[in-house]
């Protein structure tokens, strides 16, 4: 891959995590949008977060001279927050069932 596509495919990767964080961040402020689904489609939105933050660091480390990854590690905070919220709201919906 050239350094300009890997560079393109580092912000490409980078963005669209944070746009899933800031989802899933907005569904764990407003959990009644969707309804019961909410603390999954959290968790779903959060691991998808971490997965495109870590991969874009991938990409960026192994293929762009120069990379600097506080963007993308922001990122990755970002999904282990929502994670960590969207995780504590599944456990409070399961242990209500039982």
């Amino acid at each position: 891959m050239s350094a300009e596509s890997a560079r393109r495919t580092v912000r490409i990767l980078t963005w669209t995590g944070f746009a899933t964080g800031i989802i899933g961040g907005l569904l764990i402020a407003f959990p009644k949008v969707i309804g019961p689904a909410s603390p999954w489609v959290q968790l779903a939105l959060g691991v998808a977060t971490l997965v495109l933050a870590f991969r874009a660091r991938k990409v960026g480390i192994d293929e762009v001279e120069g990379f600097d990854g506080r963007l993308s590690l922001a990122a990755a905070l970002l999904g282990f927050l929502v994670l960590f919220f969207a995780g504590q709201a599944a456990f409070i919906f399961l242990s209500t069932l039982g």
